[in-house]
């Protein structure tokens, strides 16, 4: 998509600090960090939702899991703990439409989500 910013990042069109690709993947560093680590994993190929994934792109997905990994081996988070996170929608938080995937790390991360008052 012409307008999406992940697209213009997978396309070379904006610089990223780019941590690890491959053909279905692209893993760089979030501009406005939230935890020493935070990276997003995000495919190369524009899917809007993690519901929007059609049967035959496990490989999107087998990659997504590979990159968090060799990332978390890569930032020293592997063994202390880190959280990935794919927001879905705007009650999900999703901000862009480009599904993508944080992975917080290099500090206690605190509770998934906060207690309904």
């Amino acid at each position: 998509m012409s307008d999406c910013i992940f697209c213009k990042i997978i396309a070379g069109d904006i610089p990223s600090d780019t941590l690890w690709e491959d053909e279905n993947v692209i893993v760089f560093r979030d501009i406005d960090p939230k935890a020493p680590t935070h990276v997003l994993i995000v495919p190369k190929e524009h899917i809007v939702t993690f519901a929007d994934f059609k049967e035959g792109q496990g490989d999107i997905l087998l990659s997504m899991s590979k990159a968090a990994r060799a990332v978390a081996e890569a930032e020293g988070v592997l063994d202390s703990g880190y959280r990935l996170i794919v927001n879905n929608g705007p009650d999900g938080g999703q901000e862009v439409l480009h599904l993508h995937m944080h992975l917080f790390g290099g500090r206690p991360i605190g509770p998934m989500i906060k207690r309904a008052e």
